[in-house]
């Protein structure tokens, strides 16, 4: 006898009796038509995905390692803060390459542990980037829902705060803004000064200039999910707005949500590191991603090894994450092209 999995119905087909032997024997089988649910495919073409199933794989390693990370520092595993002047010679160089207590060596100049770094900068750059992601990603399904299911002078309204929004020049805007904003923070909300307050400006930056593609594209499914029976359903019942808004129609979108926060969230880490570059994001001694590779620029020549390992981790993390996506799309929506 098979095996169901749950969420499976099997129809099973029979023949006449003597279809298969001249008349004389008992009925048999013919097939057996297996009735998958939506979920079901989707996985089964996700798992079908080598290249996505392996982007994956490298995501979850990725995320399980920024968790650990700050318990390894509590447990004096790693130690990204401690400096080691006597491992860096008379030209600010390490003495040696490579140690069983430093795998990947030391900073120049510092003499920190650079995987005790990297691995705690990990846990950084993920959470501004996650909060970030999130954020814009709650903006635009909201504002996307409302849109969409409004139509009339709010749908209008809302397009052109989208088309405001798309046309500030974000890096000019986050340059200009830095002081202000930053003194805004930890003057009136009381933010903490320094890299809490440096952090935050980050996650609220990104998050208001993030959010305009992900209302687009909630837009447009909502657009084809008011047409529905349920919608007219709930209507009818007498269903507010609220209840239309996260109830009827939130619950059909988590596929393109989805996607979106995996393709929003990579774009995101590589924002971070490039703000560590122009000296926004969080400085020095707290690690990030950003803040490593940019204090590693100017060793490129004289201490390979230290530059390429953030500069390999980011390309890394940020090709996993947007093949990830790409193959979420592919397995939720078979219909889109990309």
């Amino acid at each position: 006898m098979s095996t169901v999995p749950p969420g499976e119905f099997i129809a099973q087909a029979t023949a006449p009796a003597g279809t298969f032997d001249g008349g004389t024997g008992p009925e048999r089988p013919r097939r057996e038509i297996v009735s998958r649910s939506p979920g079901r495919l989707a996985w089964e073409r996700f798992k079908s995905d080598k290249k996505t199933v392996v982007a994956a794989i490298v995501v979850g390693l990725y995320i399980l390692l920024a968790i650990l990370a700050p318990i390894l520092v509590g447990a004096k595993v790693l130690d990204p803060l401690t400096t080691h002047p006597n491992l860096i010679n008379d030209l600010g160089l390490p003495t040696f390459a490579t140690s069983a207590a430093h795998p990947f060596g030391v900073e120049p100049g510092t003499g920190r542990d650079v995987l005790s770094r990297v691995w705690f900068g990990l846990t950084f750059s993920l959470f501004i980037s996650a909060v970030a992601a999130v954020c814009s990603v709650v903006i635009g399904v909201v504002l996307g829902i409302i849109a969409g299911l409004s139509g009339g002078w709010v749908d209008t309204l809302i397009g052109r705060l989208i088309d405001l929004v798309l046309s500030f020049p974000q890096t000019l805007m986050l340059l200009a803004l830095s002081s202000v904003i930053v003194a805004w923070l930890t003057g009136t909300l009381h933010v903490p000064a320094g890299n809490t307050a440096q952090a935050t400006y980050v996650i609220l930056v990104l998050a208001v200039f993030g959010w305009p593609p992900v209302a687009r594209v909630v837009r447009g499914q909502v657009l084809s999910l008011r047409e529905r029976e349920f919608i007219d359903a709930a209507r009818l019942l007498g269903a507010g707005p609220a209840r239309l808004y996260f109830r009827e129609v939130l619950p059909n979108l988590w596929a393109p949500i989805l996607v979106q926060f995996t393709l929003i969230l990579p774009a995101y880490v590589s924002a971070e590191a490039a703000l560590s570059y122009l000296s926004i994001s969080i400085q020095p001694p707290t690690p990030t991603l950003g803040n490593i590779l940019k204090y590693s620029i100017q060793f490129a020549s004289s201490d390979l090894v230290f530059f390429l390992t953030p500069a390999v981790l980011l390309v890394l993390i940020v090709v996993s994450f947007n093949l990830l996506g790409d193959g979420l799309r592919d397995a939720l929506d078979p219909k889109s092209t990309r």
